[in-house]
C-alpha cells in the first residue's frame, strides 16, 4: 500500500513533465517495486509457505494495479475542479481503469506486462526469502 501511495503522489507531481516512455517506465519500475515489498514481507511472514507465495503473487498486481488507478482522479482534479472528480466518479467510475488499460497496443502491453513483472517478482522473492531462514 505505501508503494502504491508513493507511486500515485510521484505520478502526480511530475504527469505535466512525463512523456509516454517515461510514464511506462515508471510504471513499470512501480511494478517491480511494489511485487519486491508484497514479496519480501510475504517471505518473512510466511516463510515456506505456498499459500503466502500464491497471496504475495495475487497482492502485488493489484498493487500495481490500484497505485496507478488511484492518480487519475488527482490528475483530473488537478486539471479540473476537484468536483469535477465527484462528476466523473458518478457518470463513469470505471475512467481509471479504461485510462490504465490504455488506448493503442503498446500502453496495453505495457499494463499487462506490469502486472506479470509485480505478480513474478513477488512470488519469486517470496520463495527466496521464505525459504532462506531456518524452519519456523
Amino acid at each position: 500500500m505505501v508503494v502504491s501511495l508513493l507511486y500515485s503522489g510521484l505520478n502526480f507531481a511530475t504527469y505535466k513533465d512525463q512523456s509516454e516512455t517515461a510514464a511506462h517506465a515508471l510504471y513499470a519500475g512501480h511494478a517491480l517495486l511494489n511485487g519486491v515489498a508484497v514479496g519480501a514481507l510475504a517471505g518473512l511472514v510466511g516463510r515456506r509457505s505456498k499459500g503466502a507465495r500464491v497471496g504475495a503473487a495475487v497482492i502485488a498486481p493489484l498493487g500495481a494495479f490500484f497505485g496507478y488507478t488511484n492518480s487519475v482522479p488527482l490528475v483530473i482534479a488537478d486539471g479540473q475542479t476537484p468536483l469535477y472528480v465527484r462528476y466523473m466518479l458518478e457518470g463513469d467510475p470505471f475512467l481509471p481503469a479504461r485510462l490504465w488499460w490504455g488506448s493503442s497496443a503498446d500502453s496495453t502491453l505495457v499494463s499487462l506486462l506490469g502486472l506479470v513483472v509485480a505478480a513474478a517478482a513477488a512470488w519469486g522473492l517470496a520463495y527466496v526469502v521464505g525459504n532462506r531462514g531456518g524452519r519456523a
